[in-house]
């Protein structure tokens, strides 16, 4: 992992995930691309009508200023950090960076349950999320010590989420955790009987070429099912898989990936299918 983006806001959420993104470099040894991106239009920077010119200039090197006290910390001494900043908030600009330097993570903070709004429910993190090609990992609390040993990737073992179960299992490795694999079994119409759910899982497994066991966790629905085995087991991380630009992916049905993610106490890392 040789580099890792970490949108910053200058507030306490995205501070969190910078942290977190300076561990992950220390350990890993990775370059940070600090990227701010102004709340400037087109118009303030390009029309003499209304605004002057001198007036952009004194905004960019305002935050520009603002930037550079931000990333002024003690635990980002050891690390190489390279500041990037846009003019404007354009989130597909995330991925583009991503292309460009060969990122490998994106790391992001949120306010969680407790903000003014659930961060996959029209937020920046959404944004951030649905344009990205590379895993998105969503910080909500401040860790002094950031460490995963067991990490969760729930699924209901359909083929199309290979690719995303391929990115999570690599990143896993990465971090040196446990990978722990549920199928969470829920009543009414999607109820199905041990035999055929490891008929399914075990197709999976053959075609992933994986040995991992798999977990069926009974719960009332899928989003309980899946916060409850996580906190049952004490896990750290769980990994939701998503569809780009169409959003998380409903992967078991309606808006469960949004739900565990809004909701789910721990981190949350994104993987695009």
């Amino acid at each position: 992992m040789k580099k890792i983006i970490v949108p910053l806001d200058f507030s306490e959420q995205s501070e969190n995930a910078l942290k977190v993104a300076a561990q992950l470099a220390k350990e890993h040894n990775s370059e940070i691309l600090a990227v701010h991106m102004l709340e400037l239009n087109y118009n303030m920077i390009s029309s003499s009508e209304g605004f002057h010119p001198e007036q952009t200039v004194f905004l960019i090197k305002l935050a520009e200023k603002r930037f550079s006290e931000f990333l002024n910390k003690d635990y980002l001494k050891d690390v190489t950090v390279t500041p990037i900043i846009k003019h404007y908030k354009v989130f597909s600009e995330i991925n583009t960076i991503a292309k460009d330097t060969g990122a490998e993570l994106i790391v992001m903070g949120s306010h969680g349950t407790d903000g003014l709004e659930e961060f996959f429910v029209g937020s920046n993190t959404e944004r951030v999320v649905r344009n990205a090609d590379i895993p998105v990992l969503v910080i909500k609390e401040k860790f002094d010590n950031f460490k995963v040993d067991r990490f969760v990737f729930a699924s209901n073992f359909n083929v199309e989420k290979l690719s995303a179960f391929k990115k999570a299992e690599q990143f896993a490795k990465l971090l040196s955790a446990e990978m722990k694999l549920v199928y969470i079994n829920t009543p009414g119409d999607n109820f199905m009987s041990t035999e055929d759910i490891y008929k399914r899982i075990n197709t999976f497994l053959a075609t992933a070429n994986a040995s991992h066991e798999v977990k069926i966790y009974n719960d009332y629905t899928v989003e309980n099912g899946i916060l409850n085995y996580s906190k049952s087991i004490a896990a750290d991380i769980i990994a939701i898989p998503t569809h780009g630009r169409t959003g998380i992916s409903h992967f078991f049905m309606g808006s469960i990936g949004e739900d565990v993610a809004n909701h789910s106490p721990i981190p949350v890392v994104t993987f695009k299918i």
